[in-house]
């Protein structure tokens, strides 16, 4: 077997399994269902990978590395304002669940919820990819303050820890209803959120000057309070 054909049929494994964990599972899909959606021998499975365990992280990995190819770089790939990005982002995921029904939710997140309180090998490769994510989300986050598009006290990590969270949270509660309105809701307060700390956000914040000149009471009162 040529290192090319073994590396097809690994990915092929991969893909199979990958499908099968996403709506079941990673406890409820055993090796068995993995071996009958592969067509492939237990002996075959054994020569790819030592464990279940195993598969299960070179799982996680392929998530996220095709996340990363195809997701991030349809979203960000191009050198937009960055704020433009992370809205298309959005956009992005939430055509993503319209088009399957909200059906599975995030493979990364579902892993996550079932893993991380039993299994510290799955619990720290899922930190590792989450706070991946979230550094990538603060790099745009600080490129916006850089290019004066945030304001200036905003905290490019806090935000894009809050991103995070609502999206994820997001996600689960779109699957939960099966409905991507859910999902385009939260995702309307997250953009809300996120203008609050524009800089053109900041400016409707501000009172809005007088349209009338101030009486002489006013002006009285007012001069009294300046500094001398």
């Amino acid at each position: 077997m040529t290192a090319r054909t073994a590396r097809a049929k690994r990915e092929q494994i991969i893909d199979a399994a990958a499908r099968l964990i996403h709506l079941r599972g990673y406890r409820s899909t055993s090796i068995e269902e993995i071996l009958r959606a592969t067509g492939i021998g237990k002996g075959n499975f054994y020569y790819y990978f030592a464990s279940k365990e195993e598969l299960g992280f070179a799982i996680l990995d392929w998530q996220t590395s095709r996340f990363a190819e195809g997701v991030l770089q349809k979203a960000f790939g191009d050198k937009r304002d960055p704020l433009d990005q992370i809205h298309a982002y959005l956009d992005l995921l939430l055509e993503l669940a319209r088009k399957s029904g909200c059906r599975g939710g995030c493979p990364v997140g579902n892993l996550a919820q079932e893993l991380s309180d039993t299994h510290e090998g799955f619990r720290r490769r899922l930190d590792r990819a989450f706070e991946a994510w979230r550094a990538f989300l603060e790099g745009v986050l600080r490129r916006a303050r850089t290019e004066g598009r945030l304001r200036r006290d905003a905290d490019p990590a806090r935000l894009s820890r809050f991103l995070l969270a609502g999206i994820e949270g997001a996600i689960l509660l779109a699957k939960v209803r099966k409905d991507p309105d859910v999902l385009a809701d939260c995702f309307g307060e997250l953009r809300a959120h996120l203008a609050a700390w524009t800089v053109a956000g900041q400016r409707r914040l501000l009172p809005a000057a007088p349209t009338t000149p101030a009486s002489f009471g006013a002006r009285r009162r007012l001069k009294a309070v300046r500094p001398s």
